[in-house]
């Protein structure tokens, strides 16, 4: 190897003979990206807020509600979003979806107002 880069080959110049790059086999760009990043995915978190909401509102949080819920969440990542509402059943959950955290857990009731500011996203899980 010498400084220009391996076998004499500068870093970034055409290959010899004018010919192009070949193109990088395998699955699609987003395919790719999605494998990627999902091996380096965090798993979700409940903040100790959203813990108390849960326990204190007697949500059911059970295992397939955690799984739809985290499914919304990658949902929610790949389309750029930063503070989501996600509904699963009758639940609203506000996460942040950078961090991957669930901020708190509100039951949703016809019955009364309810307004969730500082979000970009809703998702229905």
């Amino acid at each position: 190897m010498n400084v220009n880069g391996v076998d004499g080959v500068t870093p970034g110049a055409a290959p010899a003979g004018g010919a192009k790059p070949k193109p990088v086999q395998g699955g699609a760009f987003a395919d790719v990206l999605e494998t990627r990043l999902g091996a380096a995915r965090q798993p979700l978190k409940l903040s100790s807020h959203a813990l108390q909401r849960i326990e204190r509102r007697e949500i059911a949080f059970d295992a397939p509600v955690a799984a739809r819920l985290e499914a919304a969440v990658d949902r929610a990542a790949a389309k750029g979003s930063r503070e989501s509402v996600v509904l699963v059943d009758d639940t609203a959950f506000v996460v942040s979806v950078r961090n991957r955290t669930v901020i708190t857990a509100v039951p949703v009731s016809p019955r009364r107002d309810q307004v969730f500011t500082n979000v970009d996203s809703a998702v229905i899980g």
